[in-house]
């Protein structure tokens, strides 16, 4: 639900791309802060417990999401205790800060987010194990680097995108073209840390092999 300011984060001035008609600089969902670990997981999975390993974490993420959907659509619906709302009015020196209307105005703009966030998961998913492995099957077990990046930046094309016009376009109120501009900005990002992780794969690929054995591949 946050968007965050990377440039800011480490010290550096924005860099204020002109695209689309916006003044762009990295400003990026907070999600993508988990994007190197993912990048390292999928492919581990991929490796090693091939498409329908990936179809079943796939389909068990996606239904942790749909469970957590439903608990936080019905804590908003909930109405607030009169003490809650008198503690939290002093928030930020206000007086009269509805810390009720912030909830709800938070976890609700999550919904949609929510959506997006699982229509885009099994997509991108499922996509990344289907190049993943089409291209597994003409390198064999060598050029690692080769089909994880490669099925990372086919799969996050579609997934920058899907969850952004879901959860900002559909469900929230961002135009078409900001949705592109940031989708954009977003698939740069991942793109350059799917390059940079690559010697992490082979790390984690030596770690699992040398606790496993080769013939466990």
């Amino acid at each position: 639900m946050k968007i965050f300011s990377l440039e800011e984060t480490i010290g550096v001035k924005p860099a204020n791309i002109d695209l689309l008609g916006f003044k762009l600089s990295f400003n990026l969902t907070a999600g993508v802060l988990l994007w190197p670990f993912v990048f390292v997981t999928s492919d581990v999975i991929n490796e090693y417990f091939g498409k329908p390993g990936v179809r079943r974490i796939s389909f068990l993420t996606a239904g942790f999401i749909c469970y957590v959907f439903i608990a936080i659509w019905g804590t908003t619906g909930l109405p607030p205790a009169a003490f809650w709302l008198d503690v939290n009015k002093n928030i930020n020196g206000t007086n009269n800060f509805d810390i009720n209307l912030a909830f709800n105005a938070l976890f609700r703009q999550g919904l949609g987010i929510i959506i997006g966030s699982i229509t885009a998961f099994l997509v991108g998913q499922l996509l990344d194990a289907y190049v993943f492995h089409a291209i597994k099957k003409y390198t064999g077990s060598s050029k690692i680097w080769l089909r994880a990046t490669a099925s990372t930046l086919v799969s996050q094309l579609i997934d920058s995108f899907v969850v952004l016009v879901v959860a900002f376009y559909i469900f929230g109120n961002w135009s078409f073209e900001q949705v592109i501009a940031v989708g954009i900005i977003n698939y740069i990002y991942k793109s350059a840390m799917a390059l940079l992780m690559i010697p992490l794969l082979y790390v984690a690929h030596y770690f699992i092999e040398s606790y496993l054995g080769k013939e466990a591949k």
